[in-house]
């Protein structure tokens, strides 16, 4: 064992176990509308599903940054790797880059409806909190 950090916290399999279930969620999110699979897609309307189908590549970048990024941060963290903060910044950028597109080059809260601007808000809090609580960790010397 490297002799330069902690013992883990008990909380930190936790938080790690229930980050990639979470993330785990949002990159089959991200794959099943890229592979337009029909079980997954069926569930949103003519409209919502144009708006996915013709996002630029650059979003589609950020969006597979964002999520990819998270999940493996997430297992990062799992293995304690400092590396973890650095991947959940990555992926916060991805975040970002799709943010500009949804809020500001487009009119998505009319096509997506109030529900998807308020599950935006949560997937935002979740990665923050992520970010903040592996950077504690590292500093802590519980990550390595």
């Amino acid at each position: 064992m490297n002799q330069s950090t902690t013992k883990a916290p008990f909380h930190l399999w936790i938080i790690g176990i229930l980050a990639v279930l979470w993330n785990a969620m949002g990159a089959f999110d991200y794959t099943a509308t890229q592979m337009k699979l029909d079980f997954y897609m069926s569930q949103f309307t003519p409209e919502q599903l144009d708006y996915f189908y013709t996002f630029p590549a650059w979003v589609d970048a950020g969006w597979a940054i964002a999520v990819w990024g998270a999940l493996l941060a997430s297992l990062v963290l799992l293995m304690r790797k400092a590396f973890a903060v650095w991947l959940f910044g990555i992926s916060i950028l991805g975040m970002a880059a799709t943010a500009v597109y949804t809020f500001f080059l487009t009119d998505s809260s009319s096509v997506m409806g109030e529900g998807a601007l308020m599950f935006t808000a949560v997937i935002w809090v979740i990665a923050l909190l992520l970010y903040f609580y592996s950077s504690a960790m590292a500093k802590r010397r519980v990550l390595g």
